[in-house]
């Protein structure tokens, strides 16, 4: 019997990692030699990782504005009302559920990715969720998680080795009854769940005495060792929970079971729990019926999905900045796909392709990456959206940024190569508080091609396009009247004058 096929048989009394191979490598090894590196773990920084199980209707959560008039011809009985929708930008709308993530967009919190997809999309939920946790093409089957792949080649000799006075607690976490593929590691998960601290407690050995001779030695021995591992993180657990009482407010989340795991999550990492990931699931999102309530109404099942995302991301957030935490926690969702542009004949919408991902924090640059979705006039069954950002593109944008992986390294995650979008400030990136007050005005923005600048002459003169990263990207020459960048990659650009001193900023689309 495969070891993962008898884990799966016995049935233990807590959810424990899914193993895939022997639990760790020795220091001889020169696998340990490959994976072994200067780690990146020192920072603070934390993930959670928010699962939209189902596929995510992208087009009913941010609005194209821009394209309304098809969107509601395609979309006759559940298109938002158009009085309803809340305007976060000129051309760009949000679900009136969603009205608590529009706040923190709103303050500067929170950012979206649009149309994020990858090529040749599958539109199965579980190969495409496969896909998504772990980071490979449609055309690839792996058997790791992409964040699992992170935490192991910092902590190679995870679990056998584990806790440790650098590392006591929980590398990550599922808040939930079964780990999350995403945090599967090279050999073995880097993690565990956690349900509710009842879980844990008096956690007895799988078999007692010997095992040396029986046939599922080996197994029954790893069940043990992450048995004993578990019991050991129990007393960091109870630590986290007795050191956040009171720092989480029940009136800040949904009454559901998502809203209390959100709320979980608070209350640990308020209460000192080191753990540098966790990932929460909220199921439900598979529309394909009773989206809508009644036609023309934006109430229903989805308006009810979004209210408690929105709802619980902003609770947590809050109880997070009221401790002094929130400066060290990311908050990001994934969804295994969108939903098709046309909406069917039962009040729901099908499988399709690209949709957005959302971001919650101090740190990020507070704007909408990518282009609003093209909603053509006369739109078949069959459509779909278009894909701006490849879904890995993001992975490696917050593993580079948030984690502060160095360069080298993502070959051994499999996500080099792929291109960058400035999710999140860096330390050496220009922010808002660096920029000067002047008359200085650029237009369009965003742009996708030419920018216009228009600055008085009391204040210092435009002289340079520079990135986040401080780097000199073009020159701006006296009396330019047009500015082409049109060969600039998406993202955000910092215009300075000749001393250097940011004047303002400008989105490429």
């Amino acid at each position: 019997m495969k070891r993962r096929s008898f884990i799966s048989s016995v049935g233990a009394a807590v959810a424990l990692p899914a193993i895939f191979g022997k639990a760790s490598v020795a220091r001889s090894s020169p696998f340990y030699e490959m994976v072994a590196a200067n780690s990146p773990v020192d920072n603070e920084n934390i993930l959670i990782l928010i699962q939209l199980n189902g596929g995510n209707d992208g087009l009913n959560t941010v609005i194209p504005l821009d394209h309304y008039d098809n969107l509601a011809k395609a979309r006759t009985s559940l298109v938002v009302p158009k009085n309803e929708i809340i305007t976060v930008e000129d051309t760009v709308g949000l679900h009136p559920s969603f009205s608590q993530f529009a706040d923190l967009y709103s303050n500067g919190k929170a950012g979206i990715v649009q149309s994020v997809s990858y090529p040749d999309p599958n539109l199965s939920h579980f190969r495409a969720t496969d896909i998504w946790t772990s980071a490979s093409g449609s055309d690839k089957y792996v058997g790791s998680g992409w964040l699992g792949r992170y935490l192991s080649i910092y902590h190679p000799d995870y679990p056998d080795a584990y806790p440790t006075e650098k590392f006591p607690d929980p590398l990550s976490l599922t808040i939930g009854s079964l780990v999350s593929t995403t945090c599967q590691g090279f050999v073995s998960n880097m993690g565990m769940a956690f349900n509710s601290f009842e879980d844990f407690y008096n956690l007895k050995s799988f078999a007692e005495g010997s095992t040396a001779e029986t046939f599922a030695s080996s197994h029954i021995d790893f069940i043990n060792t992450l048995i004993e591992q578990t019991n050991i993180y129990t007393k960091s657990l109870e630590r986290a929970r007795d050191q956040g009482a009171g720092s989480v407010r029940d009136d800040r989340y949904p009454e559901t079971a998502f809203g209390n795991r959100m709320k979980s999550v608070a209350h640990l990492i308020n209460g000192g729990l080191k753990t540098k990931i966790y990932v929460v699931t909220l199921g439900g999102f598979d529309t394909h019926a009773g989206q809508v309530e009644t036609e023309g109404e934006s109430q229903g099942l989805h308006a009810d999905l979004l209210e408690q995302v929105s709802h619980a991301i902003d609770g947590a957030y809050k109880d997070l900045a009221d401790n002094g935490n929130s400066s060290k926690v990311l908050f990001m969702t994934f969804s295994e796909f969108g939903r098709r542009i046309a909406e069917n004949a039962s009040y729901g919408t099908d499988h399709g392709t690209a949709a957005p991902m959302f971001f919650v924090g101090d740190k990020l640059n507070p704007v909408i990456h990518g282009d609003n979705p093209v909603i053509p006039d006369g739109v078949t069954t069959q459509e779909n959206l278009d894909m701006q950002f490849d879904y890995r593109s993001v992975y490696y944008s917050v593993l580079r940024d948030w984690f502060e992986v160095p360069e080298d390294d993502f070959s051994k995650i499999s996500l080099e190569g792929f291109e960058y979008i400035p999710i999140i400030k860096t330390n050496s990136s220009v922010n808002d508080d660096n920029i000067i007050s002047s008359n200085i005005k650029v237009f369009p923005n965003p742009t996708s091609d030419i920018l216009y600048i228009e600055a008085n002459s009391s204040v210092s003169k435009p002289a340079a396009v520079i990135d986040l990263s401080g780097r000199r990207m073009i020159d701006i020459s006296n009396g330019q009247d047009g500015l082409d960048v049109s060969r600039l990659m998406a993202g955000i650009y910092i215009i300075i004058d000749q001393k250097g001193i940011p004047l303002t900023r400008f989105v490429k689309n």
